[in-house]
């Protein structure tokens, strides 16, 4: 059964799952899907055709479906949906998606989103993400599973970080990271791999000798970073990693987060 404060609003048409708890002033919109054994502290707000998968935790001042934050909006009735079991801490914003964009914004399972962390619409960001405080996504991000985001920083909009990325505190990410990448700095430049989270992920240390192998030839090899791109493309066979990492670089449309000294 599910406990609702007396002083909570919950609009006519919600959804409200087995189990979960709306806790003081919370306001729930006539939309919203929320699912079972979640707890809402208090003084969330909800709304648009916003979907909550069970297992959720957020805290107060959180606002979810908001609209989104772009001049095409024009007050459509659009998406977010955010997976199971993520936790989400005070004064997070996650918006609505647009039309243009595609209508919704996804955020995947076991998310942790620290205070006043923000998704932007038509986002999509994966699994068991964390995002420190005041980590910010532009519209129309794609954010990998097992991404780690710093403090205070911003990932430009359209931009693609790839699985098991580290980004540093107080970055500004313009361009796309590759899988694995660890960047860092005022303007994200990429420092390496993402080793600890690698060993995390459990890669032996075969595996991650040769994925670093691979990184030092395509990011410090001689010539242009188009020839080496072309000259490590054979290289696919070698390990999972090296193959998703070619693959993301084969797919992008944006300007490739590269290392200071090679751009």
């Amino acid at each position: 059964m599910s406990k609702i404060d007396p002083t909570a609003r919950i609009e006519d048409g919600a959804v409200i799952g087995e189990g979960t708890e709306i806790g003081p002033f919370c306001i729930i919109g006539p939309n919203v899907v929320i699912g079972a054994n979640c707890k809402l502290i208090g003084h969330v707000h909800i709304t648009a055709q916003t979907t909550i998968g069970d297992d959720c935790t957020i805290f107060p001042f959180a606002s979810l479906g908001t609209p989104p934050q772009s001049l095409s909006y024009r007050g459509e009735l659009t998406k977010l949906k955010i997976g199971s079991g993520c936790t989400i801490r005070e004064s997070v914003t996650m918006n609505a998606g647009t039309v243009a964009g595609g209508g919704i914004t996804t955020v995947g399972d076991r998310g942790y989103f620290m205070n006043c962390s923000h998704v932007g619409h038509d986002c999509h960001v994966g699994n068991d993400v964390i995002f420190a405080t005041s980590a910010t996504l532009g519209g129309h991000s794609e954010i990998g599973d097992f991404v780690f985001i710093g403090g205070l920083s911003a990932v430009h909009q359209f931009t693609r970080i790839g699985p098991q990325v580290m980004v540093g505190g107080v970055c500004g990410v313009r361009d796309d990271v590759i899988p694995f990448g660890l960047v860092n700095g005022q303007y994200a430049a990429l420092e390496g791999l993402n080793l600890i989270g690698m060993k995390r992920r459990k890669f032996t240390k075969q595996r991650l000798a040769t994925v670093r192998a691979f990184y030092q030839k395509l990011f410090h090899g001689p010539g242009t970073f188009a020839e080496r791109l072309e000259t490590a493309r054979p290289l696919s066979g070698e390990d999972p990693a090296i193959a998703e990492i070619l693959d993301f670089i084969g797919k992008g449309k944006r300007p490739l987060c590269l290392p200071a000294i090679a751009k």
